[in-house]
Parts: structure tokens; sequence; C-alpha cells
């Protein structure tokens, strides 16, 4: 939360504040205040090729609200099984569940999801991170994408598209365009500020396919009367000031450090694991040997003060996976992520080893959990 721009908000709520008048008081649109929906589209467009207007843009509370209100619409459109990639987040999958959807974990691989067994399981509907995957990091290659378009056009379906951590990108190769670019009518685009601003501004947005933006709408306005017309009118001026892309600039090059000292230190102290997936984001997904047991290690981890996450606690289907860790490394010093991954190697040796022995000096920071996807 060190990140927050403190400073530049503040000036944007006076801002807004010392021009407001009745009007800009009274209660919200449901979707959203024009002002802050006709931004987002511009922003959105010239940073991710999304392809969207003033009326096809919601404003929401975070991600969590948007995936709601398309768990109440998809039913409408005769579709009540929602495709989520495997592995994925598994609050995320509860969350859709709870809702009265059913869902089908879909396999993910190098390319990303496995269009070809989401044609086989006949669902409609499908839940996706192709920018920078849940929890494995890999980017959806060209011919996947195209692949999942042409799957959406053929059965009529609806690909929701959760660009979760879209701001950071630090690969040597350009950030993709949103898969929304490539099907308006049949991609919703869905965001926040989650990891941009902070998690408690409640700020998220989605881009509706035109077709079915007025029903999303009316779903809305049973369940409440919009969003803090206020904070949106402040995001607004964020944004428009050109205030938004300072902040991020400078963000990008502190998670950049991280990430590059997080790799840096893998490669030194666990030469024997990969970093899958692209540079990107503000966690990573590190592969390991077959003779590592992953639960062993995670627990090993955390008696050295270091909180990792291992990969299997994020699969849905049966079977046996590669072991692997999840790792957030957006809130520790530079020194913090050497430190941590030196305790990773200490329990990696000591399991190898077969035997007890004493941990390494304490490490006082703990790797942070990252952020999930799709919750925020």
């Amino acid at each position: 939360m060190t990140n927050f721009p403190r400073i530049e908000w503040l000036a944007c709520y006076r801002t807004v504040l010392a021009a407001a008048g009745r009007d800009e008081l009274d209660y919200p649109p449901v979707a959203g205040l024009a002002a802050l929906r006709d931004a987002l589209a511009g922003y959105l467009g010239r940073v991710r090729g999304v392809r969207g207007s003033t009326d096809t843009v919601m404003v929401t509370a975070g991600f969590a609200q948007g995936l709601s209100l398309l768990c109440e619409a998809l039913p409408r459109l005769g579709v009540r099984t929602l495709a989520i990639e495997d592995p994925g987040h598994s609050g995320q999958r509860r969350f859709i569940d709870d809702s009265g959807m059913h869902t089908v974990p879909v396999p993910v691989d190098a390319d990303g999801i496995d269009v070809e067994y989401l044609a086989s399981t006949g669902v409609r509907a499908v839940l996706v991170t192709p920018a920078h995957q849940f929890p494995t990091g890999v980017t959806m290659s060209a011919q996947r994408r195209r692949d999942l378009v042409r799957w959406a056009e053929e059965v009529d379906g609806l690909i929701i598209e959760d660009d979760y951590d879209g701001e950071f990108w630090f690969d040597r190769h350009s950030r993709p365009s949103a898969l929304q670019s490539m099907a308006p009518d049949h991609v919703v685009y869905a965001g926040t500020a989650s990891k941009a601003l902070v998690p408690g501004l409640r700020l998220g947005w989605m881009v509706i396919p035109p077709h079915l933006a007025a029903m999303i709408g009316r779903i809305r306005s049973r369940h409440d009367l919009g969003s803090d017309g206020i904070t949106q009118r402040a995001f607004a001026e964020l944004i428009t000031s050109g205030m938004l892309d300072r902040h991020l600039r400078r963000v990008r090059s502190r998670y950049r450090s991280r990430r590059e000292a997080f790799t840096q230190a893998v490669d030194l102290h666990l030469p024997f694991a990969r970093v899958a997936g692209s540079s990107a984001g503000l966690h990573a997904y590190l592969e390991l040997p077959p003779d590592i047991d992953e639960s062993v290690l995670v627990e090993a981890a955390l008696a050295r003060s270091v909180l990792v996450h291992g990969g299997r606690r994020h699969r849905f289907g049966p079977g046996e996976h590669p072991a692997a860790l999840v790792i957030g490394y957006s809130t520790l010093p530079l020194a913090g992520i050497a430190e941590s991954m030196y305790a990773i190697r200490d329990a990696v040796d000591e399991q190898r080893a077969g035997r007890r022995r004493p941990p390494a000096a304490p490490v006082h920071r703990r790797v942070a959990r990252p952020a999930p996807a799709g919750r925020c």
C-alpha cells in the first residue's frame, strides 16, 4: 500500500469537490458516471486495445461484483455452466459455485487454455486470464487466442477476460492487446484498480458486448444504486490529468526491479528451478524438480518465516502434477527477496538430505501471497 499516490489522489478529490454542484452529488447512474466511463473507454483503448465506448463500460465495486452480475446474467442466455482455467484461483471457483453456476475446469498448457478440451465440454462461457494466466504466468499464444475466439463465435458463447494485473508487464516482448479487441461481441473485458492503486477503493470495470449492456444494467439496478460517485469523479480526474500514467511509470520501475531481483535470486540459490511464464504481474510461478515434495517444502519455508503457496493448491483436476511454488514479490525490499530464496534453498537441501537440521538465519520478511485474480 506504500505505492498509493496519496498526494495525487488528494489533489483529484479536492478538484472534483471544489467543482461539485448539486447534480454531481446526486445518485450516480447505475453503470457509472459518464465522465469515468468515457475516460476508461479512452484509456483502455489506448493501453490495451480494448474496443469500447461510454455505453458499453460499466463501473463496478471490483471484479467480484462484475463476476456476480455475469453469473446472474448467463442463465438468462441459457448458460448455467462456466468453464474455468486449471490451474486457477480456488476462491474464485467457490465464488462462482456459490452464485448457483456450475464450473468445469479446463487444462492450461504453455500456450494457454486448451481450446480443444474446452470445446469438448459443451459449455458456452469461459473465464480466462490470457495476458498473464493465474497462477502459471503463461501468456496465451496468438494461435490459441484465435482458436478461442473462433470457438466463441461458433457456439455463440461468451469469454470473460480477467485482466487482473495488466498494468505490470516487464517481458522483453510487447504485451499482447486485450483478447476483447478480437471479438468485442463475444468478450467481456474486466479490470480493477486494486493493483494499480489499492483494493480498498473497490473500483473495477467491465467492457460489455453491446447486446448485453442493457440487460446487465437492469440486473445491476436491482442490487444497488451504483458506485460511489465522488470516488468515480476523482478516478476520472486521475486518468484524464495524466496522473495515473505517471504513477504507473513509477511503480512499474519498482516492481520491475523486484522481478529482476527475484529472477537473479532464483538463478543463484535455486538453479534447479524454473520461473515459468512471462515476466509480468506481481507474482511468479516457480517450477520445481520431481524429487521435491511440494507440501513439505511449503511447510519448511513457513518455518523459516517465508510464506509461499504450493502449485497444487490451485489445481482442480485429479492426478499428479509437477511441484511448484506461487511466490509474491511485490511487497518485499530487494534484500528480502534474496534472503527468502536462500531460505527456500535451505529447506530444499534439508528435504533432499532427509534429515532435520537447524534452519538458516531467520528471515523476518515474508514473501507475500499474490493477490487473488478476479476476487478484487
